[in-house]
């Protein structure tokens, strides 16, 4: 590695050290405002704490047309129980780095690792640029979707917010995160009850958009499937379910405390039994998914059984999963739904739906029928996020220089596809028009969960191609 890559590394390894769970950026805002200051180059930073930072075009290339990096400061935080004050501990194994016990943060760290690397070197050739990094992209995009539209001047965008290595992104699917509170109401546990805990565990869990059409069990479904079965044998009462680790993420793990009567409890047990065994044959995908039953100290309260018909109807009814595939490719989604989280707050059950298309209209239509599947069973809904999709022409100049860059440096031509996750330049086509953006990025797989680790090689490769990209760009116009 050159000295300016190894230099890529040392940051990323500096905002690991900098918990940054969405809708809690303040401190790498800090660290991005403090990073400019020290190379004396000029900042702005807004309400929602999104930073661009400026620096002007090396000598000899003032009169080229501004271009700017684009990244996003917060992360998904799984398997950090307390994620506000858990830095991340990376190591290298086999050419990946990942991280121990919870996710990576390489989305979208490595791309504003590479954005920083290029403002503090003086040997990279560019012409004016900005670096521009988002807040809350994971988790409602509110920092795109509110930026003014003079916080920006370039119209040409490398983003590098992208995870498929040999991919060009020039699209990617709309969505709409929401929230659902199901009033709640609790009565008095019956007495000489037993009471257990149901645990999900050990699923592959991942990105619900990327990772959508896999085959993965989602805990969700699965606490869903357990509940219903469950509920058709037997008499029992539901008292806490806790299911999902992020919005933005198929659940990999969650709980449920139930109670039942004493004398249906060697039934209950042998019916969980059948009904896991079932979901280790309907996800071979997931070969590590369990789930377990175990005896639990009593609780005071349960959920009304009126409560619990709205939840199971909620959750039987909205679809999961793959909705409908795009006609022209069958192996590409065209639009999806994921439910989240599920958890007993303490006067309603909090459900997050994560809709996405390609297809603006559809998109709309499907979160609207969710929304009224709840509203039917009494819940209040309300819109966090939707972000509008996003195409670009993928025969631009732009992008044919993009792809010609790959082409001359790393001796292949990349794909060019849209992709079935969400990026924010949707928002940015809505705020500044006449922008092109072109997003691309090393291999990280599995992110948004425990697993997620990116390819080393593949970091070195994207440098490579985005130090070229810079030049040739500004040399358009010197």
């Amino acid at each position: 590695m050159n000295i300016t890559t190894e230099r890529v590394f040392q940051i990323f390894k500096e905002l690991n050290q900098i918990p940054r769970p969405s809708h809690h950026e303040e401190r790498v805002a800090d660290y991005l405002c403090q990073f400019a200051e020290r190379l004396n180059l000029t900042y702005k930073r807004d309400k929602e704490n999104c930073v661009v930072i400026s620096k002007p075009a090396t000598p000899g290339y003032e009169g080229a047309e501004p271009v700017a990096l684009l990244n996003h400061m917060d992360m998904v935080c799984v398997g950090m129980s307390d994620p506000l004050n858990t830095p991340i501990d990376a190591y290298i194994e086999n050419g990946w780095m990942k991280a121990r016990g919870t996710s990576l943060g390489a989305d979208n760290g490595i791309g504003l690792s590479m954005a920083l690397a290029v403002l503090e070197s003086n040997e990279i050739v560019h012409g004016p640029l900005e670096v521009i990094t988002t807040t809350n992209e994971e988790d409602g995009m509110s920092g795109a979707s509110q930026l003014s539209s003079d916080f920006l001047k370039g119209r040409k965008v490398i983003n590098l917010d992208s995870e498929d290595y040999d991919t060009i992104t020039t699209g990617a699917a709309g969505a709409c995160l929401q929230f659902h509170r199901i009033p709640m109401e609790r009565v008095p546990a019956p007495e000489d009850w037993n009471w257990y805990r149901i645990r999900i565990d050990g699923g592959l869990g991942g990105h619900s958009g990327v990772d959508i059409n896999k085959g993965r069990c989602s805990a969700v479904k699965a606490a869903a499937a357990i509940l219903l079965s469950l509920s058709e044998k037997h008499d029992f009462s539901l008292a806490t379910i806790n299911i999902g680790e992020a919005n933005a993420s198929i659940a990999s793990k969650g709980e449920m405390v139930i109670a039942c009567p004493s004398a249906e409890s060697q039934a209950l047990i042998l019916d969980f039994k059948h009904t896991s065994d079932w979901l280790h044959d309907e996800y071979p995908q997931d070969p590590d998914v369990k789930c377990l039953i175990e005896a639990y100290e009593p609780q005071e309260t349960v959920i009304s059984p009126k409560t619990f018909q709205a939840l199971m109807t909620c959750l039987c009814e909205v679809p999961q999963g793959v909705v409908r595939l795009k006609w022209a490719m069958p192996d590409t989604v065209e639009t999806s739904n994921n439910i989240g989280r599920v958890v007993t707050e303490e006067e309603h059950i909090f459900v997050s739906t994560h809709t996405r298309s390609f297809i603006d209209d559809d998109m709309d239509a499907l979160s609207k029928a969710i929304a009224k599947t709840f509203k039917d069973s009494g819940a209040h809904s309300e819109v966090v996020m939707s972000a509008p999709a996003w195409q670009e022409d993928q025969q631009s100049a732009f992008l044919q220089l993009t792809s010609d860059t790959f082409q001359d440096v790393l001796g292949w031509r990349p794909r060019m596809v849209a992709m079935h996750f969400v990026l924010e330049a949707g928002f940015f086509v809505e705020h500044y028009p006449g922008i092109q953006i072109a997003s691309i990025g090393p291999r990280i797989v599995e992110p948004h969960s425990t697993s997620e680790r990116v390819e080393l090689s593949t970091i070195e490769d994207i440098w490579r191609v985005l130090i070229e990209l810079l030049r040739r760009l500004a040399s358009e116009k010197c």
